[in-house]
């Protein structure tokens, strides 16, 4: 089993090694070509192969439908220099050692550049090479290089923005983590892309200028030498050495102009499903109207005495051929699109998908819409500041209450006014309002001065008065005693405000089944033992249910699993149960509302109506609707005056009674906590401020 291992690992090994070994030595044979002597042969197939290979990437530049697919070019670009650089110093040294020996000293390749291409005329080669070095120095490669650095400068100022992005999308639940490093990785990889090309660009450009000063030098020496070591004329040395430089330098320039042309390809493209042949073909070839026009302006120059006309008649010839074929597609795909064959359309009606389960689209457990003009709030590309808030407040959440809430559904809704919000639980409105997103919300606490110019409103989170203002006001407002918010965190407040208001309704079994999972990793004996063996999951979860109905944290787990262990074998009661846990939470409960160590300041209730309702309570007639009517009274002056002393609305109760008040003075007034004398921490000092009863 081994050897058949190896043996299927092998290829792959051996491919792997030829990868790895393949630049070292191509470094190695660009550096001994630099330093030792090359026979004229050598020298011919060292040129043929730089020919080859700038071709080569030119095609797959054309032939890549996206820049990191050739993600190489510019270390290529690099090699190919080198390259170029290093024939550039052995046909030198072999043209100065053997140039007055003929004129096929350098060899075969570099004698049918200086002669078939220029006719053997010396002054048209320099001609010809000084203008192929002028468009490859000052068109195409500078262009390239111009390109590359702004495209360098734009990926580099767009990182932050689409990284955003990608947390967005990830905190959303769009995306998972494999695609977010993935989508990370690519990234990375455009800027690393683009930065190596803004200055892979220069590489070229200094060939370009090296290969005039190897032309000058080679001119110069071959002359020297002809006249003064092998006793050569003047025009014999010069037409020579010249007609021998000449091709060296044209040998060289081509297939630099043609990687140069593949560079201006890789930058310029832009990326989609085509190479870059497709995308020239298919779009400039797209409309016959296009080609009627160039034909009807290139047959009108065709008629004119003098000009070319047989040339300009045929093109005109061809264009309004090419018109014609192009409306016929056209046509053809038009009649094949609209003209069905009833046969046809009844089969594709009989064989039409069925309905299936995928076509059921689930509900997100919460979701945000927004107008179009609240749109860049939430747009990650323009990094929208509601996308963080909101990723805040998931994190603060499930920090204090000890479970991660669902991800919130971000989108756009163009049935919506364009400056309003919607808040939906399960597919169903919860909250909304309206925010104005070029101006300011200045909230009245209670305890402003003055009026300020602007849009009349109500905070949407807690129904305060407040004001829409322009942002030139906002110090104004800070200084008469207004609070000044921007759009953004009025969203964010009321969903922050209502995700705490159904929390019970976000914690599902699912939520449950997540937090149990947690608690595997951290607590695996505890889980194992305990939960579903002792404890039943629906027991669990109902319990874990009711204590965040009442805004209870449920993050010291441990203390809620010992209580249940304790308690499930002899009780089933779910009320029971949440209140025994309650009590064992107590020391957090009292710290929630009263952090620090001074008096509880609470809301208690007179004995006498307490007395009333225990009896009420143990009785089948229930509570008489007048002392209902009076306990809601009480109990909002109660509240008020709370507020008015800066102090919680906590109201403490006999333990029996803790349950049937919760329930019935929250629906009234939700902001109220009930708390049981069992909960309050035994080391605090309780003072009572207000007797709902007493205090009539």
């Amino acid at each position: 089993m081994a050897n058949l291992a190896t043996k299927l690992r092998l290829p792959a090994m051996k491919k792997t090694q030829w990868q790895i070994l393949a630049g070292p030595v191509l470094i190695m044979t660009i550096m001994a070509m630099m330093i030792l002597p090359l026979p004229a042969f050598a020298l011919d197939l060292l040129f043929t192969f730089n020919i080859v290979l700038s071709l080569m990437i030119l095609l797959v530049a054309m032939f890549t439908q996206d820049t990191l697919e050739f993600s190489a070019f510019p270390t290529v670009l690099l090699f190919s220099t080198l390259l170029r650089l290093a024939l550039n110093i052995a046909s030198t040294r072999i043209i100065l050692m053997n140039g007055h020996t003929g004129d096929s000293a350098a060899g075969q390749v570099v004698e049918a550049f200086g002669h078939f291409l220029v006719g053997g005329n010396f002054a048209i080669g320099i001609i010809v090479f000084i203008i192929l070095v002028i468009i490859n120095f000052m068109v195409i490669t500078k262009g390239a290089g111009r390109i590359a650095e702004v495209g360098a400068r734009f990926v580099l100022d767009g990182m932050p923005g689409k990284q955003m992005a990608i947390d967005a999308d990830l905190n959303a639940g769009i995306i998972g983590e494999q695609e977010a490093r993935q989508r990370r990785k690519v990234v990375t990889q455009e800027a690393d892309f683009y930065g190596s090309m803004d200055g892979a660009s220069k590489f070229v450009r200094g060939d370009a200028i090296a290969g005039l000063i190897i032309m000058a030098i080679n001119i110069l020496g071959g002359l020297v030498i002809g006249l003064m070591q092998h006793d050569l004329s003047f025009s014999q040395a010069a037409s020579t050495y010249t007609l021998l430089t000449i091709g060296d330098g044209l040998v060289a320039q081509i297939p630099c102009l043609i990687i140069s042309t593949a560079a201006g390809v890789i930058v310029t493209r832009v990326a989609s499903e085509q190479d870059v042949g497709e995308q020239m073909v298919s779009q400039l070839f797209k409309n016959p109207r296009v080609m009627v026009l160039a034909a009807g302006i290139i047959g009108l120059l065709g008629l004119i005495p003098g000009m070319p006309n047989l040339v300009f008649l045929l093109f005109t010839v061809a264009l309004l051929a090419l018109a014609w074929w192009l409306r016929g597609c056209e046509l053809a795909a038009g009649d094949s699109a609209s003209a069905k064959d009833p046969e046809q359309a009844s089969a594709e009606a009989t064989t039409a998908p069925e309905a299936s389960w995928s076509d059921v689209q689930v509900e997100d457990v919460l979701g945000l819409q927004v107008g179009y003009r609240l749109i860049p709030l939430v747009d990650s590309k323009q990094q929208g500041p509601l996308l963080m808030r909101i990723r805040g407040i998931r994190k603060k959440f499930a920090q204090d209450m000890g479970f991660l809430p669902p991800a919130i559904h971000v989108k756009d809704n163009l049935d919506l006014p364009p400056t309003h919000y919607r808040i939906l639980l399960k597919g169903v409105e919860i909250g909304g309002g309206e925010t104005h997103p070029e101006r300011w919300m200045a909230i009245n606490p209670g305890c402003a001065e003055g009026e300020l110019p602007g849009i009349a409103c109500q905070e949407p989170a807690f129904g305060l008065p407040a004001v829409w203002i322009d942002e030139v006001l906002r110090e104004q407002a800070q200084t008469q005693g207004y609070t000044v918010v921007d759009p953004s965190s009025v969203v964010a407040t009321h969903l922050n405000q209502l995700i705490a208001q159904f929390t019970a309704e976000l914690f599902s079994r699912q939520e449950t089944q997540q937090l149990l999972e947690q608690l595997n990793r951290t607590q695996p004996k505890l889980v194992e033992e305990l939960i579903p063996q002792i404890i039943p999951l629906t027991t669990f979860h109902k319990v874990l249910q009711n204590l965040l109905a009442e805004n209870v944290s449920i993050r010291d787990t441990r203390t809620i699993i010992d209580t249940l262990a304790e308690l499930v074998p002899t009780q089933t009661d779910i009320d029971e149960l949440t209140a025994q846990v309650r009590i064992r939470l107590g020391r957090a409960i009292t710290h929630r509302w009263f952090p620090g160590d001074e008096d509880l300041q609470v809301i208690g209730l007179d004995l006498n109506l307490e007395r009333i309702l225990i009896q009420a309570s143990q009785s089948s007639s229930g509570i008489e609707p007048g002392i209902t009517d009076n306990l809601i009274v009480h109990t909002g002056q109660a509240i008020r005056h709370q507020e008015n002393l800066g102090a919680p609305p906590v109201l403490v109760v006999n333990h029996p009674l803790r349950v049937m008040l919760a329930r019935f003075l929250r629906r009234v007034y939700p902001q109220l906590v009930v708390l049981s004398s069992l909960e309050i921490d035994g080391n605090r000092t309780v003072r009572m401020t207000w007797m709902i009863g007493g205090n009539e």
